[in-house]
């Protein structure tokens, strides 16, 4: 009776593989039909959808562009403390160009407008994609959107209140004693911006890393095997992208490394999860 009862539990086992089986293939094909369908669609239509969610994302940045409009002044004083708190007694901001004292608090609106509206602009991206996608590829798209969104906004957050003030404060503290720091504001505008971009995206090595091995292009022991050499890389690319100073340099290295470490932490625990199930099922079998 034992005997019996074991073989009817495989067999209730391969009936419900099957099934299983089934399920997918049918969920597979009706996926394939809504991707044949996408790529039935003349590629105008395509470009008329496009037009729709940029058209979307233009008027958002708009919209908040001018809500901000009248407090551009303030948005620059915010940018500007750093600097001005760094600066000698006697020395100030200049503006070399007419123009500048107009067009770098526009200019700075601008890229606040764009990072206030980026959850807002991923999104439209998200739905201009989505339809293209499986099931199992939204269901991973959408956690990476949002750690996207809160990476990008934590390594702004910390370029302007660590690594901005130190580098600074590193550049003033060499300056000869017969030169007063005067800096423009276009200048340091486009010092900060950049420095901004470089940060924000360099906080998004988790995602890439945790993408990369979960698409299949690279392995985690691989990356485990060339982790020397991509330490390396990250002190290499910091050296090219910050200003010409160690310690931005070492405060761009040291974080591109510890996130790279941490997008391989997450990978090992995703992979890991997706494993005990599988053999928890052939445990049991």
């Amino acid at each position: 009776m034992n005997l019996f009862k074991r073989k009817k539990s495989r067999q209730e086992k391969i009936a419900d593989a099957d099934l299983e089986k089934t399920t997918e293939t049918a969920s597979n094909e009706k996926s394939g039909d809504i991707l044949s369908s996408l790529a039935d669609m003349p590629i105008t239509e395509h470009l008329i959808e496009l037009r729709s969610h940029l058209i979307k994302i233009c008027v958002a940045v708009l919209v908040i562009f001018l809500a901000l409009a009248g407090f551009s002044r303030e948005l620059y004083n915010f940018l500007s403390d750093p600097l001005v708190a760094q600066l000698p007694a006697n020395s100030t901001m200049i503006a070399t160009d007419i123009t500048s004292n107009f067009m770098a608090p526009i200019r700075l609106t601008v890229f606040v407008a764009a990072f206030f509206a980026m959850p807002y602009i991923l999104y439209q991206i998200w739905s201009f994609v989505a339809p293209g996608l499986y099931k199992k590829e939204k269901k991973i798209a959408i956690p990476v959107l949002m750690s996207s969104i809160f990476l990008f906004y934590a390594g702004v957050a910390f370029s302007y209140f660590i690594v901005l003030k130190g580098v600074l404060k590193f550049f003033i503290m060499f300056a000869p004693q017969n030169v007063l720091p005067m800096t423009d504001i276009d200048s340091y505008l486009s010092f900060a911006l950049k420095l901004f971009m470089v940060f924000g995206l360099t906080f998004e090595i988790p995602v890439v890393t945790l993408l990369l091995i979960l698409v299949g292009i690279v392995s985690i022991q691989t990356l485990e095997d060339k982790r020397r050499y991509i330490i390396v890389g990250c002190f290499a690319v910091a050296a090219v992208v910050t200003p010409p100073d160690g310690v931005s340099m070492l405060l761009l290295a040291i974080p591109m490394w510890l996130l790279f470490e941490l997008g391989l932490l997450l990978a090992k625990i995703l992979i890991k999860e997706k494993s005990s199930p599988d053999l928890a099922a052939v445990d049991k079998e």
